[in-house]
């Protein structure tokens, strides 16, 4: 669908990139700069409840973090450039990218070459956001989501009959005070001044009540702005997992994961998509300073090409539309679909126009 629409507006399509990404090529009639553009399109592992006429109709499966509205505006965008093509000065790269939530799509697609032939130099993207109404936009200098990484702490006792603690070497108990230690990372170790998390997510161990079990495996994510933080952090997580399970008799094994970097915006770019943005909305509707520790792996495209990435408020709570992302009930008022395409617009605009 992506693909046909791209073609028939006239661009030069690829497909297959990270198996189902698309890109779409539209060169002005005179020679300028790349601006790349990024609409994120996968799905979640969710059974929609909302309802709607448009509720997806597989189980399991559902639109829940507005990825569907992203891929409408991309299409949007490409008409409205396409519609200006005689006047551009530069090239417009829209990137239809798979795989965002599951944290390797833009990773893959760099892999595969998006960042050469020809190599951006500017880089855009926007999210729909249901922390904010519909009206309204959030862009920001600097870190504006977090590095994550994924943790794996296997750690390893001696199982025995639950009567008999004092011949076992108890991985339950371990993993407990592990678990309390880690909390100590952020308070202790970070300045108050910077932030991070540090958060386990599951825990598992034994399969009776009566017996110790030989081991307990836990998991959790690490999530970080600055890369001094991000080291202080993770030695500090080894050191505890490492010393706390010594100190219990124990072994562990810890498997550190990095997901994705910091989604960092450059300045000079944000100013110019504030400027668009306020030139849509006004300046009364554009704010700066919103930040979140979820992470977003548009970071491996702007660890390359200068860019901005910006929230695009989509609540409506007198719509009923103000569930939150991920969430069964997720939906968006689609007017913030027109205004995502306009500021998109504008910004290209500048750079192109």
């Amino acid at each position: 669908m992506v693909a046909d629409h791209l073609k028939r507006l006239g661009y030069h399509v690829q497909t297959g990139v990270a198996r189902t990404g698309v890109i779409g090529l539209l060169e002005g009639a005179k020679p300028g700069p790349v601006v790349m553009v990024r609409f994120d399109m996968d799905a979640l592992p969710v059974t929609e409840e909302t309802g709607a006429e448009y509720a997806s109709e597989v189980p399991g499966r559902m639109h829940a973090c507005g990825h569907d509205g992203h891929v409408a505006m991309g299409m949007g965008l490409a008409e409205l450039m396409a519609a200006r093509r005689d006047e551009m000065a530069g090239t417009l790269k829209l990137i239809f990218q798979p795989a965002e939530e599951g944290g390797n799509g833009a990773e893959a697609m760099v892999k595969e070459g998006v960042l050469k032939s020809p190599r951006p130099d500017v880089f855009l993207a926007t999210h729909v956001w249901n922390e904010r109404p519909v009206g309204t936009v959030d862009v920001s200098t600097g870190p504006v989501m977090a590095a994550a990484e994924k943790f794996t702490c296997v750690i390893k006792g001696r199982g025995g009959h639950g009567a008999l603690p004092h011949l076992t070497v108890d991985p339950i108990v371990a993993s407990a005070q592990v678990i309390t230690a880690l909390q100590t990372v952020v308070s202790r170790n970070v300045s108050p001044l910077d932030t991070a998390v540090v958060s386990v997510g599951s825990i598992h161990g034994g399969d009776a009540f009566n017996v110790i079990p030989p081991q307990v495996e836990m998991t959790g994510t690490i999530r970080t702005y600055e890369p001094s933080t991000r080291e202080t952090v993770l030695r500090r997580v080894r050191e505890i997992v490492e010393g706390v399970t010594a100190a219990c008799g124990a072994e562990a094994e810890l498997e550190i994961q990095s997901l994705t970097p910091a989604v960092i915006n450059d300045s000079a770019v944000a100013e110019m998509v504030r400027k668009a943005a306020e030139t849509v909305l006004g300046p009364e509707r554009v704010t700066s300073g919103e930040r979140t520790m979820g992470s977003e792996d548009a970071a491996f495209f702007m660890k390359e090409i200068p860019g901005c990435y910006f929230f695009l408020g989509s609540a409506n709570a007198d719509k009923g539309l103000d569930a939150p992302h991920h969430n069964p009930r997720f939906d968006f008022d689609e007017e913030a679909l027109v205004l995502g395409v306009a500021i998109l617009a504008q910004a290209v605009a500048f750079y192109l126009l």
